[in-house]
């Protein structure tokens, strides 16, 4: 990297905000997991749009290819460098811009954290329902990038039915602002539906209007144990039948999954006696003044007379209901305090769940005797994270080599069952090489016309999903 570039970078956004020692730039070229490291030239912490668009603008000047960064908490090295590129952290850009609570929307940066985007809606006495466990850290705009999903899909979408414009700066550093808070616009190609989901290949997203919904006044949450994911299909049925709409999470732990959490998780506590094999996760919102928690119980009753759940605990406060929910969102950490897992985010159709369940389990341990097979989710939208590990630290790193063959096993499986290989991770380093097999000659040409006639050059976080 020559001085004048490095000038040219320290012009546009001050040189406290362009990072070149190894010592500082170390954080940002290690994905979350710990599995991919890159050595970015340097950091570059831009804090308006126009500023990252100077500096897209200057990368592409000299030629130099270009790697965004939000909260560095991606599962698939999306947002880690491979190498040589200059990496642009947008965590600088944090600001509401706007909100429109007549029109149910906001304006945020991409750099907003997720918990601050939903606290600045929560403060307009709103909502916005995007919830994942990483919330704290994770930005809007690496949310958007990859199309997060998290635990309330399964009544208002993924990111990418959350989100109604954008603001994009171009490989070739222009700006584009699409920035419109329309329900309806058809004027033409829906461009912003090509970067939710592109993991900055196509270009940076700065900001982006949100969707909000009203607040609800009451919830209700349960644990309930069931004896295999076929009851818990079966009870996820009964509660949309019954409660309809008002089902906002279902969220489905398998033994292995909890007990991480039960041992590595302080103050944690397994909520029901007898160790079942399975546990769900239930939640209920409504906007209205009803009784929730009479109409869950009810439901678990009936599904315990039918043989559907085995027990059940209802929480009768908020920090019992947080207490369950801190059950299912520090499954990932558990797991990582253990060592490198084979991670894997399939869906299948949620009504053949649980026969990828068993039969991935079945050809896992056919192969893998003692296999440790953690498997939790989102049942309700069908998006399971079913990953591998050896029970002890010393034999992992051999089973980790034997990723391929694993990963072989699962995603022909989630195709097989009609499904996909990446649910809400996106794809990045893990998965890249797997794309072509499960997508068809001509899905590949479409997305590679795509990427030609967005980045000709190759210069948009290069080594990911291509």
């Amino acid at each position: 990297m020559s001085a004048e570039f490095l000038a040219e970078l320290r012009a546009i956004v001050g040189a406290p905000h362009v990072l070149t020692e190894s010592i500082d730039i170390a954080p940002y070229g290690t994905d979350w997991r710990g599995r991919y490291q890159g050595q970015p030239l340097c950091v570059v912490r831009p804090g308006t749009a126009q500023e990252v668009a100077a500096v897209v603008g200057a990368c592409a000047a000299q030629g130099v290819a270009i790697v965004p960064q939000g909260g560095n908490t991606g599962l698939c090295g999306g947002a880690t460098p491979i190498g040589g590129e200059v990496l642009v952290s947008l965590t600088r850009l944090n600001r509401v811009r706007a909100i429109d609570t007549d029109n149910n929307t906001m304006i945020v940066e991409a750099g907003c954290t997720l918990a601050a985007v939903q606290e600045a809606a929560a403060q307009a006495g709103r909502l916005f329902p995007l919830s994942l466990a990483a919330e704290g850290t994770a930005t809007i705009g690496g949310n958007l990038a990859t199309n997060a999903g998290g635990v309330q899909v399964l009544r208002y979408g993924n990111a990418r039915e959350l989100c109604l414009g954008l603001e994009v700066v171009l490989p070739d550093g222009r700006l584009w602002d699409g920035l419109r808070g329309l329900r309806k616009d058809n004027t033409g190609y829906d461009l912003k539906q090509l970067f939710i989901g592109a993991e900055g290949t196509l270009g940076l997203i700065t900001a982006a209007v949100l969707k909000l919904y009203s607040r609800p006044r009451r919830m209700a949450t349960a644990w309930a144990s069931v004896a295999a994911p076929a009851q818990a299909v079966a009870l996820l049925t009964r509660l949309r039948e019954t409660i309809g709409g008002r089902v906002t999470a279902f969220e489905l732990v398998g033994r292995p999954a909890l007990d991480l959490v039960l041992k590595n998780i302080p103050d944690s506590r397994d909520p029901l006696p007898g160790r079942a094999p399975w546990q769900v996760l239930v939640e209920l919102a409504d906007t209205m003044e009803s009784d929730l928690d009479a109409a869950l119980e009810e439901v678990l009753d009936a599904a315990i007379a039918a043989g559907e759940v085995g027990d059940a605990a209802l929480a009768r406060s908020e920090v019992q209901a947080r207490a369950l929910w801190a059950l299912r969102e520090n499954i990932s950490e558990a797991q990582k305090i253990e060592g490198i897992s084979i991670k894997h985010d399939i869906a299948v159709p949620v009504s053949r769940l649980p026969e990828f369940i068993a039969r991935a389990d079945a050809a896992l341990l056919a192969v893998f005797p003692d296999v440790r097979i953690v498997c939790f989710g989102h049942l309700g939208d069908g998006n399971l994270h079913y990953n591998q590990s050896k029970p002890l630290a010393q034999d992992n790193a051999a089973f980790i080599a034997q990723t391929p063959a694993v990963n072989r096993i699962v995603h022909d499986l989630a195709h097989e069952l009609g499904g996909t290989i990446s649910a809400e991770h996106g794809l990045g380093q893990l998965k890249r090489d797997e794309l072509p097999r499960y997508k068809s000659a001509v899905e590949m040409e479409l997305m590679r016309a795509l990427k030609r006639a967005f980045d000709p050059h190759n210069r948009m976080n290069p080594g990911k999903i291509f």
